[in-house]
């Protein structure tokens, strides 16, 4: 799988490329600045770009808002953004095209090296994966007009759990349930957000993740 990786830490970029390289990832290009980013994601098209959201000149949002240009470009270009802090506006802006294949982590979390690579995959497959605390503040914003609004409690707690990244059988371990709960649950999702069975369930679950995201 190849890999950008981007982030104006000289240190962290290296450890961040000696890890992934371990896990037979190719690491095509590495930048530390926004504008050697965007040309980075257009000339090499890799199959996903590890972004640190603070970059040079300002260390506030070129990171992002060189994955939102790069994306633009190449639609739907998997990015995977680093973060220090749970930046929500950063956040929304990566989630506004409603393409997936994004993930959102805070760096200090990101403890579990299988768990990284894992949701690094997952992201590069057209996923989502958002740190819970990323998935907390947008939800506080949440705004008028609700999509979720006939989802239960459960189905809320279910799609939490699925923008973080998890599988079904994760999900069921954590609420304590079975399998074959967690898929009704889900299905209902499916079917409360009218995401039709023409649909794959991997677009369907990528699909109903952006709603309760950018909703």
């Amino acid at each position: 799988m190849r890999v950008v990786v981007a982030d104006d830490a000289v240190l962290i970029r290296s450890g961040l490329i000696r890890l992934l390289e371990e896990f037979d990832f190719e690491v095509v290009a590495e930048v530390g600045d926004g504008d050697s980013l965007v040309s980075a994601m257009v000339d090499h098209r890799p199959d996903v770009s590890v972004v640190d959201v603070r970059m040079p000149p300002s260390f506030t949002d070129e990171g992002l808002k060189a994955a939102v240009a790069a994306r633009e470009r190449v639609p739907g270009s998997p990015v995977l953004i680093l973060s220090q802090y749970v930046e929500v506006s950063y956040a929304e802006d990566l989630l506004a095209d409603a393409r997936g294949a994004v993930g959102y982590l805070l760096k200090d979390r990101v403890v579990d090296v299988d768990q990284f690579i894992d949701g690094l995959r997952r992201v590069a497959a057209g996923g989502t994966v958002f740190d819970p605390q990323v998935v907390a503040q947008l939800m506080v914003r949440r705004r008028g007009n609700d999509p979720l609004a006939t989802l239960t409690a459960r189905e809320r707690e279910v799609l939490g759990l699925m923008a973080e990244g998890h599988s079904n059988q994760a999900i069921a371990r954590k609420l304590v349930v079975s399998g074959g709960a967690v898929e009704k649950h889900v299905r209902s999702i499916f079917a409360k957000l009218g995401l039709y069975v023409e649909d794959t369930d991997h677009h369907r679950r990528v699909r109903a993740v952006l709603t309760y995201l950018r909703s």
